[in-house]
């Protein structure tokens, strides 16, 4: 029984779920490591999952959709950072806010705009001459789409920024004391600015790598609330790159065992399969939570002056 559940195509599927987790959490995480905590996540995923979709439905052009996506999820992102950053007002309600708004506007331009479900014709898979041929190996890690690749590939890229550069240099310390960063001579403003609009735009891709790479539709809600398991997962790596590609891969592995196990035959509630991620993510949580490492500055506006 249990070879029949944990198959290559198990695993398989595991990657490519992973992929939205890795997008949303990786691009949360500049934010958090700078201070700021975007509660917004889930609504910039559907909004950039809207968008994205109607650009290649119109268009047939997954480039524009990725573009478009790029782009909503920038202006997003800039506006988040104006209200958490600028105003100063309290990030888990600005989040909050920021979420309804997405889900609302993404369900009525929906209805507006295309009205009635409808498929697009997504990212096809890479083939890998020799490699994707391989048995097991090639299905499980050479048969996947680009956004699939790139979403693996942020990991050693943010790992290196965050820990080799001096611009993650500068995220940390604004993340870890603010005013002593200032004191250095960084812009506290302009590093938070950044972080968080990059968040926005991976949150954004996050969402396009739904609609248009895994399941080339759209429909109302279709994040079902992955956003807030992206932000957890930030919590549950520690706020380290490889520690939330960990925290994804388990996440989307019970998601496609989840998918096989009904395949097969195996009968469970349809309740506990779609409360099965929720209830690992409120476990992973608690003992994550005996070793946080958060940024000191994290959820704190910037007062220049304050000690």
């Amino acid at each position: 029984m249990i070879s029949d559940i944990l198959t290559a195509g198990v695993f398989a599927s595991m990657i490519r779920l992973a992929t939205p987790y890795l997008f949303a959490s990786i691009g949360e995480m500049f934010g958090q490591r700078s201070g700021v905590f975007n509660l917004g996540v889930d609504g910039i995923m559907l909004m950039g999952a809207f968008f994205s979709f109607y650009a290649v439905l119109s268009t047939g052009s997954l480039l524009l959709g990725v573009l478009v996506a790029i782009i909503v999820g920038a202006i997003l992102g800039l506006a988040m950072a104006f209200v958490s950053v600028t105003l100063k007002a309290e990030q888990g309600i600005s989040g909050i806010g920021l979420y309804l708004f997405g889900l609302g506007m993404s369900e009525l331009l929906f209805q507006k705009w295309v009205g009635t479900p409808q498929s697009v014709d997504g990212f096809p898979r890479i083939h890998f001459p020799v490699l994707s041929d391989i048995p097991v190996i090639g299905e499980i890690f050479f048969n996947h789409n680009l956004l699939v690749y790139v979403a693996f590939a942020l990991v050693p890229i943010s790992a290196y920024i965050l820990n080799k550069t001096s611009f993650g240099l500068s995220i940390r310390a604004v993340g870890q004391n603010p005013q002593a960063a200032d004191a250095m001579g960084v812009n506290v403003r302009r590093v938070r600015y950044t972080t968080v609009t990059i968040g926005g735009i991976l949150a954004s891709m996050a969402g396009a790598s739904l609609s248009i790479a895994l399941l080339d539709v759209f429909q109302q809600n279709i994040t079902g609330g992955l956003g807030f398991i992206a932000v957890a997962l930030v919590y549950f790596g520690r706020w380290r790159p490889y520690g939330v590609l960990v925290g994804a891969l388990l996440f989307s592995f019970v998601n496609a065992l989840q998918l096989q196990v009904s395949a097969i035959g195996i009968e469970i509630p349809t309740e506990f399969a779609v409360m099965a991620p929720y209830v690992i993510t409120i476990i992973a949580l608690v003992f994550a939570s005996r070793q946080t490492e958060k940024p000191d500055a994290l959820n704190k506006p910037f007062e220049r002056g304050e000690s």
